[in-house]
């Protein structure tokens, strides 16, 4: 029989790959091969990716240096056409710190430069003078949870009044320093300040994108394990993960 196959893109991963945000490619990708499906995972690096990035069934992008941010702008501007409409057609998306940033309207550096962003979040982001570091617990309300990660980030994000955040912060310093509010969803799209990579801890969330996925191609939403072997490993992860989980909620922030 064959399998079903789900386009995993990420963005710009030569550049904007820090803290372990590759790591969250790697679980869905491997989450998704338990659920039965293909998982191609795709980079986009350039516009010549661009053929790539609109056959997307599930899109990832992780944080950066300012360094890697100025870097990748000339080409951000590119996405412009595209990107917004993915996201409206309901592609899932999951953007980490530096990608998250700049997927608002803009960042400004500590230097005072100011990076244009692509507005798919209704956001702007300054950096700090302090570095907010520490271990993260948001609550993202009845569909997605409790999610945890780690956050190390300058930037203070202040959200639109109709931005919708991912969610209420636990414990940690949230988008803008003030341990309120972390984070920006926008249909199913994903912007945080929780790296990791935040699926390790946070796996629940990794089935919720997978779903989102596999609803919009094949109209079915629910994921089963491949075979039993695949049964064993998801229950093996889980106890891993959960054992994560209790650490990082003893760990100072």
């Amino acid at each position: 029989m064959k399998r079903r196959q789900l386009n995993i893109v990420q963005l710009y991963p030569e550049q904007m790959n820090l803290y372990g945000d590759y790591g969250n490619a790697q679980i869905i990708c491997r989450r998704a091969e338990l659920y039965g499906y293909r998982a191609e995972l795709i980079s986009y690096n350039s516009a010549p990716d661009m053929a790539n990035l609109v056959k997307a069934d599930l899109i990832l992008g992780g944080g950066g240096q300012d360094s890697g941010q100025r870097a990748i702008l000339g080409d951000l501007v590119k996405l412009k056409s595209e990107l917004p409409g993915v996201i409206e057609a309901g592609v899932p998306m999951l953007v980490i710190c530096g990608l998250y940033q700049l997927m608002g309207h803009y960042f400004q550096t500590g230097d005072g430069d100011r990076l244009t962003g692509l507005g798919i979040f209704d956001a702007i982001t300054v950096a700090g003078q302090k570095r907010l570091i520490g271990n993260a617990v948001v609550d993202a309300g009845d569909e997605l949870g409790v999610l945890i990660g780690y956050e190390n980030h300058s930037g203070r994000t202040d959200l639109g009044k109709e931005q919708a955040p991912l969610g209420l912060v636990i414990k940690g310093w949230g988008n803008d320093g003030a341990g309120k509010l972390e984070g920006a969803i926008k249909q199913a799209a994903i912007g945080t300040y929780l790296h990791g990579p935040v699926l390790a801890k946070s796996p629940h969330l990794a089935d919720w994108l997978l779903a989102r996925a596999s609803y919009r191609r094949y109209g079915e939403a629910k994921l089963e394990p491949a075979n039993s072997h695949a049964e064993k490993e998801l229950a093996h992860l889980e106890r891993l993960s959960e054992r994560a989980r209790q650490i990082a909620l003893t760990r100072p922030q």
